[in-house]
């Protein structure tokens, strides 16, 4: 069974930072490109970062130079480091690897 699980969400303050993950199973993991995604409320969701089995990273224009998309194909997992956070960075955060997606991990950005 294929599966995503997210965690490291939470409340954060404008200009903290936060480590997500994404453990996943069932995939062969080294294998394929691996993505966060974020949903706003009342917006669609979007691509925030991937990165492709050969570690190359590709960021959207709000995450670049903030964000950073890791994985470690050892421990099957994947990560986004989030640095100097927005309000408008809050959102539910999704991990997606090959259409699946994870339940996602909520990020709030508020003082």
């Amino acid at each position: 069974q294929v599966q995503l699980v997210e965690s490291g969400g939470g409340l954060v303050q404008p200009g903290g930072s936060l480590r997500l993950s994404c453990a996943a199973s069932g995939f062969t993991f080294s294998s394929h490109a691996i993505s966060w995604y974020r949903q706003a409320p009342g917006k669609e969701r979007e691509l925030v970062a991937r990165i492709n089995s050969g570690g190359i990273t590709n960021y959207a224009d709000s995450a670049k130079g903030r964000f950073t998309i890791s994985r470690d194909s050892a421990k099957k997992a994947a990560y986004l480091q989030m640095n100097s956070l927005k309000p408008e960075d809050t959102a539910v955060y999704y991990c997606n690897m090959l259409q699946v997606w994870g339940q996602g991990t909520q990020v709030t950005v508020s003082s």
